[in-house]
């Protein structure tokens, strides 16, 4: 597997998972990978993470072929996300939550879309089945606000489960304004803007994505606030709007 091209990669972004790598995570990633027929890699990339996190995740890629790790600065998921993808080597590049709230497997409903023509393809959570009242409310209230502001298309663009080609990566993720490898953050940063500056330079770049539904289940984080986060997410959007109109994602 690892002299052949690497067909997928999958980022997987780390801050403080010690739970979830414990209770068995990326053994799942790993169960799944390892009966696939293509080859593949996997990319953990640890956030700064101030726990056993990337100790653990080194642990686990010293047992696992196709595995490695990345120990990044502290910048927020966005940042962190930035930096593996930038680094996978995939002909399709994906990145997933750790907790597996929608699993690897469901990746197999994403792949058809990229021999379609399509150059990204992103998960949409139906329903979110399980998820709390307030989160679902947030969620309505945001696309309505992403629509009127940025026009994106897109039933959920929050969902932490998308893939892209890996030519157009480079295009999309260097052009990234408010999250980029320079960015730095305080605690876990979970940051909502950075799923639309992605999926609005996709658009602006005139590239072709798709929404498929995926499974999801509620993992039941404490990562989310639904005040601040909300206050963020708005802010999050006039940014990603102000650097459209000075022209900062031109092509």
């Amino acid at each position: 597997m690892q002299d052949a091209p690497v067909y997928l990669s999958v980022v997987i972004p780390a801050y403080k998972e010690v739970d979830n790598i414990t209770r068995g995570a990326l053994d799942a990633v790993w169960t799944y990978l390892a009966g696939q027929s293509y080859s593949w890699e996997v990319l953990i990339v640890d956030d700064g993470s101030p726990d056993q996190t990337a100790d653990l995740a080194e642990a686990f890629v010293n047992a696992h072929e196709g595995f490695r790790v990345l120990r990044e600065p502290h910048r927020g998921k966005g940042g962190t996300v930035i930096a593996g993808m930038l680094a996978a080597q995939g002909t399709i590049v994906l990145f997933a939550d750790m907790d597996q709230a929608t699993p690897l497997r469901e990746v197999e409903k994403l792949l058809p879309c990229f021999d379609a023509g399509y150059d990204g393809v992103i998960g949409s959570r139906s329903g979110r089945k399980g998820a709390p009242l307030v989160r679902k409310v947030m969620a309505h209230g945001f696309r309505l606000l992403r629509a009127v502001i940025l026009r994106l298309p897109y039933h959920d663009t929050q969902c932490g489960f998308k893939a892209f080609r890996g030519a157009v990566v480079p295009d999309i993720f260097g052009r990234m304004q408010i999250f980029n490898e320079r960015s730095r953050a305080q605690g876990a940063a979970v940051t909502a803007g950075f799923d639309l500056e992605v999926l609005y330079i996709a658009r602006k770049l005139g590239l072709k994505v798709a929404e498929i539904p995926v499974e999801w289940h509620h993992q039941g984080t404490t990562r989310v606030h639904p005040i601040k986060d909300s206050w963020h997410g708005l802010l999050d959007l006039l940014r990603v709007r102000i650097n459209a109109f000075a022209g900062r994602y031109s092509v």
